[in-house]
């Protein structure tokens, strides 16, 4: 236990990546939908109204704008990391695990980072003007119990995707990121052939949770990848 722990600091000792960076980006997206809003309203659309609401929570910038930098976080914490880890004594199994908790960690801390701008946000009537940037559909729309949810695992999701992402650079180098990704190309291109001609019953019946259901799975098998990957992994 005091390996994984010892993992986890190791990862905590980037606060300025790790901590501050998000808001840093979370920021500038913020803005960039606030100069957005600005143009329609300068080009007649009129806040508060009900097609500017509409199409306002239907933006999902803010969440595009963290997820390549949160996969990129999450390769950078296992292929730079790793050996470090292990000159510390950690094995690989509680690297790992070390790193999975350091995710869980990131994921919780930016979920509470966006309840608070959502509570700023409706607290301030949608920043005064009628500005909707947390309050979307995307992250449930003010709720908060859902914005807590989608974004933990949103987050939890990347960072662990990437983390197998950067074990495979360890193992196998420039090629086992580019055999994963053509993988998960033909996995994904496959589950459309099979599903394609029951796309419409599939829609009707959708709910939220199978994109929690499919988060947790993507979580699992990412997470035992990257440790799979790093076992027979030489530290280089």
């Amino acid at each position: 236990m005091s390996a994984v722990v010892s993992t986890v600091r190791l990862h905590l000792n980037q606060r300025t990546t790790s901590f501050l960076v998000p808001l840093y980006i979370t920021g500038m997206v913020a803005v960039i939908s606030i100069l957005i809003s600005l143009i329609f309203w300068r080009a007649g659309s009129e806040p508060r109204s009900e097609g500017w609401i509409m199409g306002s929570q239907s933006n999902p910038g803010i969440i595009y704008g963290l997820a390549g930098f949160l996969i990129y976080l999450g390769v950078a914490s296992v292929s730079t990391t790793f050996p470090f880890a292990l000159t510390l004594g950690a094995t690989r199994r509680a690297f790992t695990a070390g790193t999975l908790l350091w995710n869980a960690t990131m994921a919780v801390y930016l979920a509470a980072v966006f309840a608070v701008l959502l509570a700023l946000e409706l607290l301030t009537d949608h920043w005064f003007v009628g500005f909707y940037i947390f309050d979307i559909h995307a992250l449930g729309a003010g709720d908060f119990g859902r914005l807590f949810v989608v974004v933990t695992l949103g987050v939890l999701t990347a960072l662990t995707l990437g983390g197998v992402f950067g074990a495979s650079w360890v193992r196998f180098g420039a090629r086992g990121p580019q055999f994963i990704a053509i993988g998960v190309v033909l996995a994904i291109a496959l589950v459309l052939i099979i599903l394609i001609p029951q796309a419409a019953t599939i829609l009707q019946s959708f709910e939220d949770w199978w994109l929690a259901v499919a988060a947790g799975i993507v979580i699992v098998i990412a997470a035992a990848g990257t440790w799979l990957l790093l076992r027979p992994a030489s530290v280089r």
